[in-house]
């Protein structure tokens, strides 16, 4: 395993080394790290999934880090296969666009930008876009796309490259991806070097908040180090030449924090949503650990209620197959020991995935028509966050008598 991971010894907002062990969930490969067929049986290597808590700023992080040249330069997750997202990012687009007051021809660059859903409708707004993200193939993909990506993980090098050649960005977004980089210092650094003096930072990331309330455990993976709380993050972007403005609660990935800051002394004043969030994770107890050692408590409820109603459709003789291949199924279905005998197959609708194995169980990845030719008794939903949409499209299995597990938030047989 050296050089595939490391241990930070250091907070990544407060540099910090005042931690505590909060709980672990069981080792795992990396979540996306789907196989082809000539290497299923062969091991994957598993990495920690052990989560500290900042004595110092409160901060929740991994401090094992995976290479991200593994994590991400080979990447099987595209925004743009998902309905849901596609509509979500459309709206976020001209929410942003709104507020920022931006101008016909303005610069908007999107880190981690993958396929260049998020793009898209800003471009369609009249901006000029430009995105960043490491996954070769699908930045040459959104390029061919007519969206611009460049290959690579943004710096305060490649920031300056950017605004030495298209100018500074009236806005520049990053989502579902500012809890996936370690040196975030480094990048909010390139962030200030890159925005217009009146531009807006914009970034989503699953909310620590939604993840304690909701028992969200599996959005716990090694692409997440951080799992981020609005209370340290204000002073982290303060250090770095920022000033959090905005934070708002969206529903994405089942609870997420939307973030808005601009540079230090920027042109808009701070809103009431950022003081809201202090108070209510304050109310949460977010600032304790024992807030998390409570948390394990929750996790291993779910997950024998989850083994309770498997094995009644197992000695009941039903079939049970996984409904959404996400990464967070890779850090349920290992918490939770599930695994072939568990769920013959899952469905998924991306063609980057299908046809793949799934990260060490190497459970089949099957298109949506499996549900048709192998009769399943039960469909188990581990794109939750989509659970709506996923029965909403499947009636026809509900009306043969399927059935539907969403195992999160709460456990429900529909």
């Amino acid at each position: 395993m050296p050089g595939d991971v490391f241990r930070r010894t250091t907070c990544r907002l407060c540099d910090s080394d005042r931690f505590e062990l909060a709980f672990s969930l069981v080792p795992t490969p990396p979540a996306n790290a789907f196989v082809n067929a000539d290497r299923v049986g062969a091991p994957q290597k598993a990495f920690p999934l052990d989560v500290f808590f900042c004595g110092a700023c409160g901060h929740v992080q991994l401090l094992d880090v995976v290479d991200p040249r593994i994590l991400f330069e080979e990447y099987v997750y595209v925004s743009g296969t998902s309905p849901a997202f596609v509509k979500h990012f459309k709206d976020y687009a001209e929410s942003v666009w709104t507020f920022a007051k931006a101008q016909d021809g303005a610069l908007v660059l999107d880190i981690g930008s993958n396929d260049g859903t998020l793009l898209a409708p800003f471009k369609a707004l009249g901006a000029k876009v430009q995105g960043v993200d490491p996954a070769r193939d699908i930045a040459a993909e959104a390029t061919r796309n007519g969206l611009p990506t460049i290959a690579d993980f943004f710096t305060v090098d490649l920031a300056r490259k950017i605004v030495s050649e298209q100018g500074p960005a009236a806005i520049i977004t990053a989502n579902n991806v500012f809890a996936h980089i370690d040196d975030l210092g480094g990048v909010a650094d390139a962030v200030r070097a890159a925005l217009a003096p009146d531009g807006v930072f914009v970034f989503e990331v699953s909310y620590l908040l939604d993840v304690v309330e909701k028992t969200l455990f599996d959005t716990i993976y090694h692409e997440h180090l951080a799992y981020h709380a609005v209370r340290p993050l204000i002073p982290f972007l303060d250090r770095h030449g920022l000033e959090l403005i905005e934070a708002q609660r969206v529903s994405s990935h089942g609870g997420s924090l939307r973030g808005i800051a601009q540079l230090k002394g920027g042109p808009r004043k701070r809103g009431a949503s950022v003081d809201e969030a202090l108070k209510q994770e304050a109310a949460r107890g977010l600032e304790k650990i024992e807030t998390y050692r409570a948390f394990a408590g929750q996790i291993a409820a779910l997950g024998k209620a989850l083994k309770v109603e498997l094995a009644k459709a197992k000695a009941e003789g039903k079939t049970v197959m996984g409904f959404g291949a996400p990464a967070k199924a890779t850090t349920l279905m290992f918490h939770f020991s599930l695994g072939k005998d568990d769920i013959s197959a899952i469905v998924d609708d991306s063609p980057l995935k299908q046809g793949k194995f799934s990260p060490g169980l190497h459970i089949p990845v099957v298109p949506a028509k499996a549900i048709e030719t192998q009769k399943p008794d039960y469909l188990l939903i581990l794109a939750w966050n989509f659970a709506d949409s996923i029965i909403a499209k499947n009636q026809d299995f509900k009306a043969r008598g399927g059935r539907f597990i969403v195992p999160v938030p709460e456990l429900k047989v529909i």
